[in-house]
């Protein structure tokens, strides 16, 4: 295969809402570059891009997937992402190696919730996007509504390249705003090329005037031009385009219809033409031993590589998908892990089309590939020729804070889980996984219900293990608010050497953490060598309160008196008569029930806020406050609300805000809960006992 160098590279992200047609523009892409000879359909399941057998099964993406194909002598590498919200993980890692975005918009619906959110995940990656309007050869489409409903969201940025003609009138297809023409389309993706008809032209001169007025934007030169009203020339509205998009003050919008192939050809013209190569982007921020830096992709120099995700196939291994950032890197390379210091072989490179893996000898920086069986290489690794060579920028994945129990339909299989859990971990690092000791549960966190599901069903058909979800148990806390003064005597005689153990103990409410134990003692009445025996035995009894049996959180307890026996005490009698006086004085006490608490922010849109607010309510949290975000129109709900009630709260807020919506919620403390709660809560416990 020839080297290609990273001038004829172009790293594009495809992205948008769920079943916007995100794949079917890919698969028409791959069709009409020929890289496919047939045009693949997500409805037959049939597609190379969503091979994945439980995007096959759910009929849209729920992982990242790449492919690539040649179009004018220029290597596309195009990665396409999920567009289901539980999925943002893959959307960071497909942005974190992308030089530029396509925003696919669904012509019929406009702009949905997933448009703006992936014009968010652009933002946050600093990657410039264009807008790519699907599905415009029905007649049902309203180009003009749809690319109003763009500008108004997203700004005047957007300008239009290509717009349909749709009327159903019998002379459908696209009209090029640039080189103004109009091209009508065959079922084989083939087209011909005509002159406008003469009552779209006043339409064609509102479009043009509009990408003008963009392009001006990019330069003194064209804005002069603009305001004298003369015409530009091609080239100059070709490099003001490539310039404007890469600087991030012009975003393209083009028409396509994926399913009968109008505008794919204009839409690889566009990405060769306008989107930058790896060599042309911006430059990134990394931050190195130095201090802050900015790094550009490089040709030159050492070999290194960015690792931006990972596959845990159960045949083949570890597979590692990476970027080549600076030199070229061949195949049987030696390179070195700069986060731990291992050594890694590259034994074989390959690039992706989907499932199929072509083997390649070498690929120069920019470009993107694959390889297998580095076992100690994760996602977000940086590896090197040069041992010294800083870390690249790691992806920033969203945290999960929706948990379930997870637990093997088959006894014995926690084992397997676990083993599973650890291999979906390395390919995504969105869910998390622990096994709660005290609870006695293995805990999972993912991003929603759909998560959830894609998960057990990998951990079934990949590593072959059977679980059901269920919700987990709070690790609830039990504490004193009264006093009680106690006595204990733990007597046992039955023949030669006895136990006695007598100890009179007070107990108060905690002021922190765990025990304090104190002796007051006077006279000898308990020598002092049996306090660390009582000392132990409250320790002991702390790890099962009177009420329902959860561990005591704090306690302070005072020793002053009791009484031995110069014979029968023991370190063991005195232990259990402190176990007695703890019974005895935790009743007596004023004993409570404490759950777990936690800080809760929310970002959602402010004229939500509202229902958002009543939710936290209704789950016995407390609005702490309210202020903007830098979002516009987004505000952050500042509240605390108990672990016991949160666990679906996932999926309200995103019923709620229809996707738009996030939330953080993190443990602060222990509060005493309701009575009416810890009578349930007791009841449970007695149930379960």
């Amino acid at each position: 295969m020839v080297k290609i160098p990273a001038k004829d590279i172009r790293n594009v992200c495809l992205l948008g809402h769920s079943a916007a047609g995100k794949t079917s523009v890919a698969e028409a892409m791959l069709y009409i570059s020929k890289q496919t000879d047939r045009l693949g359909k997500v409805e037959d399941g049939n597609t190379v891009l969503d091979y994945d057998t439980e995007s096959i099964k759910r009929g849209f993406s729920v992982s990242m997937s790449m492919a690539n194909m040649t179009w004018k002598d220029t290597k596309i590498n195009l990665l396409d992402t999920p567009g289901y919200f539980d999925f943002a993980g893959e959307v960071k890692e497909a942005l974190r190696v992308a030089a530029s975005a396509l925003v696919v918009v669904d012509g019929k619906a406009g702009v949905e919730v997933g448009t703006e959110l992936a014009m968010d995940y652009t933002a946050e990656a600093d990657v410039p996007r264009a807008f790519v309007i699907n599905k415009v050869d029905d007649p049902d489409v309203k180009f003009e509504k749809v690319f109003k409903q763009i500008r108004d969201a997203f700004g005047h940025t957007a300008c239009p390249m290509f717009i349909p003609v749709n009327e159903g009138l019998g002379n459908e297809g696209i009209i090029d705003l640039i080189k103004l023409c109009k091209y009508t389309y065959k079922a084989d993706g083939t087209r011909e090329v005509s002159e406008i008809p003469e009552a779209y032209m006043n339409k064609v001169e509102t479009y043009r005037t509009m990408l003008m007025e963009s392009l001006a934007e990019t330069s003194d030169e064209l804005m002069e031009k603009f305001f004298e009203g003369e015409k530009f020339t091609e080239e100059e509205i070709v490099y003001a385009l490539s310039t404007g998009f890469i600087a991030g003050t012009v975003a393209p919008v083009l028409s396509v219809s994926a399913t009968n192939l109008w505008g794919i050809r204009l839409l690889l013209d566009t990405i060769v033409d306008t989107f930058p190569s790896p060599i042309s982007r911006r430059a990134e921020r990394i931050m190195t031993d130095e201090g802050e830096k900015f790094f550009r992709i490089k040709e030159a120099g050492d070999a290194s590589v960015f690792v931006f995700k990972t596959v845990a196939d159960p045949f083949v291994g570890k597979m590692s998908y990476f970027k080549v950032m600076t030199g070229e890197l061949n195949r049987d390379a030696s390179l070195v892990n700069i986060e731990t210091g291992a050594s890694e072989k590259i034994a074989h490179i390959y690039t992706l089309c989907g499932k199929k893996q072509v083997e390649v000898d070498t690929l120069c920086a920019g470009d993107i590939g694959m390889t297998a069986k580095l076992s100690g290489t994760n996602t977000n690794d940086t590896l090197s020729v040069n041992p010294r060579m800083y870390k690249y920028t790691k992806i920033e994945f969203p945290q999960s804070f929706m948990q379930m129990a997870i637990k093997p339909k088959a006894k014995g299989d926690e084992d397997k889980i676990a083993a599973g859990i650890s291999k979906l971990l390395e390919e995504d690092p969105s869910i998390k996984y622990e096994n709660n000791a005290e609870t006695k549960e293995q805990v999972l966190y993912a991003q929603g219900d759909m998560h959830f599901d894609v998960t057990v069903a990998r951990l079934k058909s990949r590593f072959g293990v059977s679980v059901e979800l269920k919700k987990p148990k709070i690790a609830y806390r039990e504490s004193i608010r009264g006093r009680a003064d106690t006595e204990a005597k733990y007597k046992k005689q039955s023949g030669g050497h006895g136990q006695y153990g007598h100890i009179k103990i007070v107990f108060e409410a905690p002021e922190k953490d765990g025990l304090e134990f104190t002796q007051s003692v006077v006279g000898g009445t308990v020598p002092k060598n049996y306090y660390p025996a009582v000392e132990k035995g409250l320790l002991d009894s702390m790890q099962q309160g009177v009420l329902a049996g959860y561990p005591m959180i704090g306690l302070k307890a005072d020793l002053y008196d009791g009484s031995y026996h110069p014979v029968d005490s023991s370190e063991m009698a005195f232990k259990v008569a402190a176990n007695m006086a703890y019974k005895v004085g935790m009743a007596k006490a004023k004993p409570v029930i404490l759950e777990p608490v936690g800080k809760l922010f929310v970002y959602a849109p402010s004229d939500m806020l509202g229902d958002i607010m009543s939710a936290i309510n209704k789950r016995r949290g407390r609005v702490l406050g309210m202020e903007h975000t830098e979002k516009k129109g987004e505000q952050v709900i500042e509240a605390e609300a108990p672990f016991g009630e949160m666990n679906d709260f996932a999926t309200q807020l995103r019923a709620i805000t229809q996707g738009r919506g996030k939330y953080t919620f993190e443990f602060v403390r222990y509060e005493d809960v309701p009575e009416a709660v810890s009578q349930k809560i007791i009841a449970e416990a007695n149930a379960n006992a």
